[in-house]
C-alpha cells in the first residue's frame, strides 16, 4: 500500500493514548481492568479483530476492480489482445506495462474463465463468468470505506482460549496467520466468551510494532489504525505506492535520462530526448544537454491529496516549469504528468556517467562476449546473431562465429554529457562500427543504444565458452551426437514445419552447424552455441545467415526440454517473458 500517511506514528500512539477513556465508552461491552478478560464472538472488539484479520484482494484491483476478494494464481488474461499466465503477484506487472505502453488509448482487459477466488474471509469460490464476478464485486466498498483493516498487522502466533458462560476456561488454540484467526472466528457462536493470551504485538503501517496488554488496549489501536494510512482500496492500479521521502532519495540517488517530454500537447521529445537531469539534496537541479551545456534550476516537492507534487523552476528551460504529479514511480522510471498536455517520463542512469572508463574497461577484457542483439539505424541485423567479441589489450577487438574472424580497434571513453561510450571500429564489419553510448551496466549483460535513430546493442558474457558449467556441456556434447531434423516448426499460429522437410541438421564443434538439403546434397553452414543467460536461463543459439528458409531459425531459443531422442526450443517474443505476443516453438528429433 503506498504510505501517504495521514498521520504520523507519533501523532497516532499520543491519539491512542489521550483518546482511552473516549474509546471505552464507543466499546462499551469492553471489561475494566480488574473484570476477566474475555470477549463475546459478536462484540465490536470481536469484529475489529476479523476486519484486521482479513485477505486484503486490493492488489489485484487491475484484474478483478475488487478490493474484497483476490483472485487465486495461475489464471490467464488478455490485456489489449496479449495473453499473460499470471503466476505471482510480480505478474500483475505485466499487465500494467502493456497498459502503459500508449497513453489516451482503451486498455481492454479480458480473464480467461473459470477462475477461483478468495474472499476476506479467506474462503474460496470458483467463478465461470464475467457477470458472476461483476455482481459479487458490486458487493465491495472501495476507497478506503470497506470494513478491512490494513495499516495495522498482527504478530503472529497468538494463544486464543475459550471459555463457557461461566467464564469458564474450556480449550485454547494457537493461531499462526490471519487465515488461522479468520477461521477460528467462523466456528463460534455469536454468544461464545473468549479470552486473547495478553501481551500481543502488533505492527502498524510503517513499520513500527507496538504491544498491547488488554482488550480495551487492543480495541483502541484497532480503532484508531483504521484511518491511519491510505489503503489504496481503488482501481488506479497505475499510482505506484510510494511515499514523499521515497521519491526524493531516488531522485538524489542518481542521474536522469529524459526519455520523452510534451507540453501543451506537443510533443517536444526530439528536442530533449537523452538529456540528463542531477538532482542534489539542497533543491538544486542541473540539467546538461548532448553537447554537454549545463542548464541550472531548481526542484521541491509536496504532498497533496491526490499525491505527490514535483515542482521544477529554470530561467532557461522553461518547458519543464510547472508542478507535476508524479504519476508513476518504479522499475527504473518517474513519469510526471500536469493538466493540459504535458507529460514527461525519465529513465535512471546509474553507473552510466561520471563512471571511470576503466571500471568497464576491465569488465569487458574479463571474458568474451557474445551478441544477442545488434540494431542498426533501426535495422535488426540477424545475420550477427551469437558472434563473439573478445576485447583484447591494446585497443584490439575481434568478432566471429567461431571460423571466420574479424580485427578491429576499441575504446571506453566518456562523450560531452559525462556518459561513458565504447567506440568500435571494425573495417569489415559495419554493422558494429559505431560510439556506443552505455544504457545499462552488469557484470554478466552489457546494453547499449541511441534509442532515438535506433542504434542497439546486447551483449551476454560468457567466460571459458561456459565450460564451467555441467548442464551447457551435457547438452553441448548429446547434440554433437547424431543428425538432426525438424519435426516442428510452430511461429507463432502457423504451422511451418514443412519448410524444412528433407534437411538434416549436424552440431559441430567450433559452434559450428551444417544443414543438408537431400534432394540436392547441398550443405548451408550456420552457427549454433548453448550458453546460459545473466538470468539463469539455458539458451541454444541459431544462425543460418540470410539462407532463406532457415533464416527463419535464426533466434537465441530457450531449451524447455531435452531427452534422447528430442530437442524441444521456444521463443517469445516481446521485452518480457510471459508476454505472449509471438510464441514460436522449434522441435528436432534424432535420426
Amino acid at each position: 500500500m503506498k504510505n501517504f500517511f495521514k498521520y504520523s506514528l507519533q501523532t497516532l500512539l499520543l491519539v491512542m493514548a489521550f483518546s482511552f477513556n473516549a474509546c471505552q465508552e464507543a466499546f462499551e461491552e469492553l471489561p475494566q481492568p480488574d473484570e476477566q478478560q474475555t470477549i463475546i464472538a459478536s462484540s465490536s472488539t470481536a469484529k475489529l479483530i476479523e476486519n484486521t484479520a482479513s485477505n486484503d484482494g486490493s492488489f489485484d484491483n487491475i484484474v478483478d476492480g475488487a478490493s474484497c476478494f483476490a483472485l487465486e494464481f495461475p489464471y490467464t488474461v488478455k490485456a489489449n489482445g496479449v495473453t499473460i499466465t499470471i503466476e505471482s503477484k510480480e505478474g500483475l506487472h505485466f499487465i500494467e506495462e502493456i497498459f502503459d505502453e500508449l497513453d489516451g488509448d482503451e486498455d481492454i482487459l479480458e480473464i480467461i474463465f473459470p477462475i477461483v477466488i478468495t474472499r476476506a474471509d479467506f474462503t474460496t469460490m470458483e467463478i465461470e463468468g464475467i457477470d458472476q464476478l461483476r455482481d459479487l464485486a458490486k458487493d465491495c466498498i472501495e476507497g478506503g470505506q470497506d470494513d478491512d483493516i490494513e495499516c495495522i498487522d498482527f504478530v503472529y502466533p497468538i494463544t486464543i482460549y475459550t471459555f463457557d458462560l461461566n467464564e469458564v476456561e474450556t480449550g485454547s488454540v494457537t493461531v499462526e496467520s490471519d487465515k488461522d484467526l479468520r477461521t477460528f472466528f467462523a466456528g463460534l457462536d455469536e454468544n461464545d466468551l473468549i479470552g486473547i493470551d495478553f501481551p500481543i504485538a502488533m505492527e502498524l503501517y510503517d513499520g513500527t510494532k507496538i504491544e498491547v496488554r488488554s482488550n480495551a488496549e487492543l480495541a483502541n489501536a484497532l480503532e484508531m489504525a483504521k484511518e491511519a494510512c491510505d489503503e489504496d482500496d481503488d482501481n488506479d492500479y497505475n499510482d505506484d505506492d510510494f511515499t514523499q521521502a521515497r521519491l526524493e532519495n531516488l531522485l538524489v540517488e542518481c542521474p536522469w535520462l529524459i526519455h520523452e517530454v510534451v507540453r501543451d500537447e506537443v510533443n517536444q521529445t526530439d528536442q530533449y530526448f537523452e538529456y540528463l537531469m542531477n538532482f542534489t539534496e539542497d533543491g538544486g537541479v542541473t540539467v546538461k544537454d548532448r553537447m554537454g551545456n549545463n542548464i541550472m534550476g531548481t526542484w521541491s516537492t509536496r504532498v497533496t491529496d491526490y499525491g505527490v507534487l514535483l515542482k521544477l523552476e529554470f530561467d532557461v528551460l522553461v518547458d519543464f516549469n510547472l508542478e507535476w504529479f508524479v504519476y508513476e514511480l518504479g522499475e527504473g522510471k518517474i513519469k510526471l504528468y500536469a493538466e493540459g498536455g504535458n507529460k514527461i517520463i525519465m529513465n535512471i542512469a546509474c553507473d552510466l556517467f561520471n563512471t571511470e572508463p576503466t571500471t568497464l574497461r576491465e569488465i569487458l577484457k574479463e571474458c568474451s562476449w557474445v551478441i544477442k542483439k545488434v540494431k542498426n539505424q533501426g535495422e535488426e541485423i540477424d545475420r550477427l546473431l551469437g558472434y563473439e567479441f573478445n576485447f583484447l589489450p591494446e585497443g584490439v577487438v575481434t568478432l566471429g562465429e567461431g571460423e571466420t574472424i574479424s580485427q578491429g580497434t576499441w575504446e571506453i571513453t566518456t562523450n560531452e554529457q559525462g556518459r561513458l561510450v565504447m567506440a568500435i571500429t571494425m573495417g569489415s564489419e559495419p554493422g558494429v562500427s559505431f560510439e556506443w553510448p552505455l544504457a545499462d551496466l552488469r557484470n554478466d549483460r552489457l546494453k547499449f543504444e541511441v534509442e532515438d535513430i535506433g542504434y542497439e546493442l546486447v551483449l551476454q558474457r560468457v567466460c571459458d565458452d561456459n565450460n564451467n558449467d555441467g548442464d551447457v556441456l551435457e547438452i553441448r556434447n548429446f547434440m554433437m551426437g547424431g543428425d538432426w531434423v525438424v519435426t516442428l516448426y510452430e511461429d507463432g499460429d502457423m504451422i511451418e514445419t514443412g519448410n524444412y522437410a528433407g534437411y538434416t541438421f549436424n552440431f559441430m564443434a567450433n559452434h559450428l552447424i551444417t544443414s543438408t538439403l537431400s534432394e540436392t546434397g547441398v550443405s548451408y553452414p550456420g552457427l549454433w552455441r548453448v550458453l546460459r543467460n545473466s538470468d539463469d536461463e539455458l539458451k541454444v543459439y541459431l544462425n543460418f545467415g540470410d539462407v532463406d528458409p532457415l533464416a527463419e531459425l535464426t533466434e537465441d531459443w530457450e531449451l524447455v526440454s531435452i531427452t534422447n531422442t528430442q530437442i524441444v526450443l521456444k521463443d517469445v517474443s516481446g521485452d518480457n517473458a510471459g508476454i505472449a505476443e509471438k510464441v514460436s516453438k522449434l522441435v528436432f528429433e534424432r535420426q
